[in-house]
């Protein structure tokens, strides 16, 4: 099956890739035989990022660490909503099995055709195809007075504060109380991801757009934004990491090249 994609949206193979690579270690993280699946149909040269470990130990990780994250939320919110930004091909509602929650796959339409070949929706699962700054999206959310957790895994890099900024405030405006998950690019890597060791084997050219140093900075967006905590993922599986791991962990680098997971709460009243 041919993936006719380009663009960002050619980005979603990366973690695809690389969670069906890390089946293939000795000692894997975690498995995601649904990966695997996706990887021996589609038609695409995956060889193509054979090289880029940095990044498959990135997506190994950042996927483990945004798990025990959403399993943490649904042990609190078992009948909980979650939203999915920028889906791609995640396999996350496959792996953790969840019973009892609505789960929506928001991306673009590109990527949501896709996505039906291989996800079918049911009653507790859908699939929303329009892109995450048309807001028309969250007409579609059905929370029932449940608990509203939003990801977003390698997603906002793509995009810059001022398309971010509005976003956000939208969100809690709409869904007080809800609680977000998302992936903070380091900054060493803003403007320039031609030295990303797997964006560059693409056959389109994107680029990163934004990040910040220091994640707290976000509750000045809007007064509804409470800063929960935060995971840098070179303190986790630290052997995988090499020698880069130990360069990115000394404190004066550490602030620039922290690629992290950041967990945030939209305040109510």
């Amino acid at each position: 099956m041919k993936a006719d994609l380009s663009g960002v949206p050619e980005t979603m193979l990366i973690p695809l890739w690389a969670r069906a690579e890390e089946a293939r270690k000795p000692n894997p993280i975690f498995r995601d035989d649904k990966a695997s699946e996706l990887v021996s149909t589609i038609d695409y040269d995956f060889a193509r990022f054979e090289k880029a470990w940095r990044s498959q130990v990135g997506v190994a990780v950042r996927t483990i660490l945004l798990d025990n994250a959403v399993r943490a939320f649904l042990a609190r919110n078992p009948d909980a909503v979650i939203v999915n930004l920028g889906a791609g091909l995640d396999t996350r509602y496959t792996r953790l099995g969840a019973v009892n929650v609505l789960w929506y796959d928001l991306d673009l339409p590109q990527a949501i055709e896709l996505r039906r070949r291989f996800f079918a929706e049911t009653e507790g699962y859908r699939l929303l195809p329009k892109s995450m700054l048309d807001p028309s999206w969250m007409d579609e959310i059905r929370e029932d007075d449940r608990s509203v957790l939003f990801i977003a895994e390698g997603l906002f890099m793509y995009f810059s504060e001022e398309e971010l900024k509005p976003l956000f405030k939208t969100l809690v405006t709409r869904f007080p109380g809800a609680e977000m998950l998302f992936e903070m690019l380091p900054m060493a890597l803003v403007g320039k991801s031609r030295r990303h060791d797997s964006v560059t084997k693409i056959g389109s050219a994107v680029d990163f757009k934004w990040a910040l140093k220091n994640s707290r900075e976000m509750t000045e967006w809007h007064p509804g934004i409470e800063f929960v905590d935060e995971w840098n993922y070179f303190d986790f599986h630290k052997d995988r990491w090499r020698w880069f791991g130990v360069i990115a962990r000394l404190p004066f680098i550490r602030p620039r090249m922290a690629p992290r997971i950041v967990h945030l709460r939209f305040r109510t009243g």
